[in-house]
């Protein structure tokens, strides 16, 4: 496409955008199922998948195909208009969880906004003006705008974005008497990430989660699921909280925040609600201009109907055991691997090396991954992945640990 060489393209961009990340020393060119390839021609198999965003790998038929029919037709409208596309692809999000109302955004920062406003309004109706604090758990993640920004605990290292919003109070993650020392007359919310991501891949024990909705539905307070990364098929169910059980079945969230996989690389977010809380968000108090526009819902329909299509949710479970398993052996055999942890596609590896260095080494192996906390290899494949492929990412590990050792 471009007459431009690679270095060129990434000296010119470090020119004229942000520099909110460092470049790679590679230019991205396309990507065919698991697959990305680079302006050289390399190829890499792809278990970042845009951090767990491509859920049916890259260029996939049928996405490709309704973008094309759907553009044709139309891309835009006010949302105060209905659109069979928005309708389809809601009716799908209420079918197939707990919840009744949903509010379509364009990302997940923007669903976790949403949430909160909507958590809040239910709250100050519900419980008083001065009901609007909020819990939420240290080393979690939910997003850059200030709202979302407000409840992750980054906050504390940037104090450069202050004031943020007030009333937010942070427990320890898998600990249900740190939340409820926090607990109070005016606390509004709980929000929490089923698995954390950017925390390190640490998944949540059910009986945390049961307790967290014991101690909502004693208060009265919301309880919301972050499942932007974990939902949408990536821990082998359609929502993330359908993955915890104890003996009285799956938590249900009240709300819950919905990004990444639904759109498998196109823009769409969705928060999903409970009907008590959803309709806290009556009208004028919330909107969005592209929001549930009817080209991001035909590709999120078309995306949400291939997870929930027959085999597809038990293809991800057999690939996550697989892949642990290998790791385990890797583990066994390089004594270089310190931890495993994670749920679904969603595994994080700790090892003994610097991460950026095990990251570029494997990337010179040919194999994209992702950084997770301070130090964790973060695995997030497309949802796709066939076991050929998982066990040539096993290969590429177990190689490029020895060549670092």
């Amino acid at each position: 496409m471009s007459k431009k060489t690679p270095q060129e393209i990434i000296e010119q961009t470090e020119n004229v955008l942000v520099k909110t990340y460092n470049l790679q020393p590679v230019v991205m060119d396309h990507g065919k199922g698991c697959y990305s390839y680079d302006s050289a021609g390399k190829k890499y198999l792809d278990f970042a998948a845009g951090i767990a965003v491509a859920s049916l790998g890259h260029a996939h038929p049928k996405i490709v195909k309704t973008i094309t029919s759907q553009t044709k037709r139309l891309m835009a409208c006010q949302a105060s208009f209905a659109t069979a596309e928005r309708l389809e692809a809601a009716q799908i999000l209420v079918d197939n969880g707990c919840f009744d109302l949903v509010y379509f955004s364009n990302s997940g920062t923007e669903s976790v906004e949403a949430a909160l406003k909507c958590a809040r309004k239910w709250a100050y109706d519900k419980k008083g003006k001065n009901c609007h604090e909020i819990i939420a758990f240290k080393n979690a993640f939910h997003g850059r705008t200030y709202g979302s920004a407000s409840v992750t605990s980054k906050r504390e290292t940037q104090p450069f974005f202050a004031p943020y919003l007030d009333g937010v109070h942070f427990a320890e993650f898998n600990n249900p008497l740190s939340v409820e020392s926090l607990i109070n007359d005016n606390t509004a919310a709980i929000i929490v990430e089923p698995v954390q991501g950017e925390g390190g891949l640490v998944p949540a024990n059910p009986f945390f989660l049961k307790d967290l909705r014991r101690m909502c539905d004693k208060h009265n307070i919301c309880l919301r699921f972050d499942e932007i990364q974990a939902g949408m098929g990536r821990l082998g169910t359609f929502y993330a909280y359908q993955s915890f059980e104890t003996d009285d079945g799956a938590i249900e969230p009240d709300i819950a925040c919905l990004a990444k996989g639904m759109g498998s690389g196109f823009p769409v977010g969705a928060m999903v609600a409970k009907r008590e809380f959803g309709e806290a968000l009556s009208l004028g108090t919330h909107g969005t201009t592209y929001g549930g526009n009817p080209l991001s819902c035909a590709v999120a329909a078309t995306v949400t109907k291939e997870i929930l299509s027959d085999g597809f949710l038990d293809h991800v479970n057999k690939i996550s055991e697989h892949l642990v398993d290998g790791l385990r052996k890797i583990q066994c055999s390089s004594n270089k691997i310190t931890d495993i942890r994670g749920k679904g596609l969603m595994i994080g590896v700790d090892t003994e090396f610097d991460i950026k260095v095990l990251l570029k080494k494997l990337q010179d192996n040919g194999f994209m991954a992702t950084q997770a906390g301070k130090s964790t290899l973060r695995l997030t494949p497309p949802l796709i992945v066939s076991l050929e492929e998982a066990d040539e990412a096993l290969a590429i590990i177990d190689k490029t640990l020895k060549e670092l050792s």
